[in-house]
């Protein structure tokens, strides 16, 4: 399909603006009345030598400050394991892994999201990654599954699978 030098500079606006391939083709279609697929918008696209902009990312929450010691550990009496209680909001995700790996699990774990919900989580012998949370219907945000995967990966190093 071949566009006039206008509908082109208006096509390279559209991508200045941050509009994606989808949008470009029904834009095209209700302004233009030029109906493409998919595929022709992307060769478009290319032809034209324009790159779609990548949406930017999230912006990273503030670290939230350190929380006062305990009375036991300003004492200097350390912490017995488990009793560390989950993070406040807007703390990290926290991955550990189990001492005896859960039945049909080549490893397994739990993780403590930002919000405090927990979660436990399996590797299975296909190499799928499950993870079941202990409140039903809980979906934890989409930067708390990155950290969990990154937090995840490195505690799989540590153990050197």
């Amino acid at each position: 399909m071949k566009l006039d030098d206008t509908q082109r500079q208006t096509v390279a606006t559209w991508i200045e603006q941050g509009a994606k391939l989808a949008e470009i083709q029904s834009r095209l279609a209700t302004e233009f009345g030029i109906k493409l697929t998919y595929m022709e918008v992307r060769f478009l696209v290319d032809d034209l030598k324009l790159v779609p902009k990548d949406p930017e990312p999230p912006k990273a929450p503030e670290p939230p400050a350190t929380p006062e010691k305990s009375a036991a550990e300003a004492a200097g009496v350390p912490a017995a394991p488990g009793d560390e209680a989950p993070p406040a909001a807007g703390g990290k995700v926290v991955v550990t892994v189990d001492q005896i790996t859960r039945p049909g699990s080549l490893i397994s774990g739990k993780v403590t999201f930002s919000d405090g919900q927990v979660a436990d989580w399996y590797l299975d012998q296909m190499g799928r990654l499950g993870v079941v949370p202990k409140q039903q219907g809980y979906k934890p945000s989409a930067a708390d599954v990155q950290d969990f995967q990154l937090a995840l990966q490195q505690e799989v190093a540590k153990l050197g699978y």
